[in-house]
């Protein structure tokens, strides 16, 4: 059996669909499936031994390019996909993309979820269609896909592979810097509005360091808001944390999360990353919906995080959420209510039952 999983979102969304790429493939034996993704979300899938193919869209190699060129580059991506003849066809995407390269695409049977908008939201596009506004987690909602397939949910694992030359780059750093336990930060988020105080931020990382004589390594991508963001939560530290900002890719960030006794943040792909290795999370969750995004337990079948304020646990990972989500400028930065609201006592109550 052939399958296709067609999922145009970001790095974590794609991260949280492996465990349907693995209900598939031990419900289905001797299947092939393959993944239709952004490529920056390559590393989230790569290695996966439950993957046969990953077909990789590149909007930043179209991007700026002539309309004939673009066409041009849909029409081989396409056609590169039809040639597999796939028996099912699944839609994790609820936007334009992946509704039109449902569209295009010959497939026995097509399932997704309903376009939002558009011309596509009145095109009967699917033989069955799961809900996308279900009170679930990404993880369950995902998975209502085993149950229209009328298949048994095997587990929920999230999973993340890397090289052993990755492993050896990180284990080296460590070395140098003479680091064995560390809680690993990682304060930013591609949508800024996540973030906590970076006065505050900046405290945590002093009593870690100063008063828990715990070391805390920093971690960002190379993006220049998150790299500026950084710099400032580290200009306002009295401590000197290690500074791994721009220098891991996201397979080594994934091993140095596998190596931390804690992992402390706010909702992002590294977050995710870092439960899908079973590190221990804590979380603050103020700009998003814990009950759709807190960090998944692999330990666990059943979603304990809902739409309430305060602490939250699920298995070893903890989150303090906040469901003010009303957004606000000050000083021309995007914030959210929620995450403001967030204070260092609070934090630190929690950190000092992790540690």
């Amino acid at each position: 059996m052939k399958i296709l999983i067609i999922k145009f979102r970001n790095i974590g969304d794609v991260l949280l669909s492996t465990p349907l790429i693995e209900n598939l493939f031990k419900n289905y034996n001797n299947c092939k499936i393959d993944l239709a993704i952004n490529k920056e979300c390559e590393s989230m899938v790569s290695f996966n031994p439950f993957i046969n193919n990953i077909y990789s869209y590149n909007r930043s190699f179209i991007k700026g390019k002539s309309l004939y060129s673009k066409l041009k580059y849909e029409f081989n991506y396409f056609k590169e996909l039809n040639k597999n003849k796939y028996d099912l066809i699944l839609n994790l995407t609820e936007g334009d993309r992946g509704g039109l390269t449902t569209l295009f695409l010959s497939g026995k049977v097509k399932m997704g979820y309903e376009s939002r908008k558009g011309i596509l939201k009145y095109i009967k596009n699917f033989d069955a269609y799961a809900s996308d506004f279900l009170k679930i987690h990404t993880i369950d909602k995902d998975l209502q896909f085993i149950g229209l397939l009328k298949k048994d949910i095997k587990n929920k694992n999230v999973s993340l592979y890397w090289t052993k030359n990755d492993e050896e780059i990180v284990a080296n750093i460590l070395k140098s810097n003479n680091i064995n336990k560390f809680v690993q930060i990682h304060p930013v988020s591609r949508w800024m509005f996540k973030c906590w105080e970076n006065d505050r931020m900046a405290k945590i990382i002093d009593y870690l360091q100063m008063k828990k004589d715990i070391k805390v390594i920093i971690t960002a991508s190379p993006e220049k808001k998150e790299r500026d963001r950084v710099d400032e939560i580290l200009n306002l530290c009295d401590s000197k944390p290690l500074n791994l900002t721009a220098k891991l890719t996201l397979k080594q960030l994934a091993y140095l999360s596998s190596r931390a006794d804690l992992f402390f943040g706010i909702d992002s792909a590294p977050m995710h990353m870092a439960a899908a290795v079973n590190t221990p999370i804590f979380a603050l969750m103020g700009g998003s919906e814990s009950i759709h995004w807190g960090p998944w337990s692999n330990e666990q079948l059943i979603n304990n995080y809902t739409t309430n304020d305060g602490i939250q646990n699920m298995g070893k990972n903890t989150i303090i959420s906040n469901y003010d989500h009303e957004i606000f400028y000050e000083n021309k930065i995007k914030k959210c209510k929620g995450m403001v609201k967030i204070e260092v006592n609070e934090v630190l109550k929690v950190i000092n039952e992790k540690i």
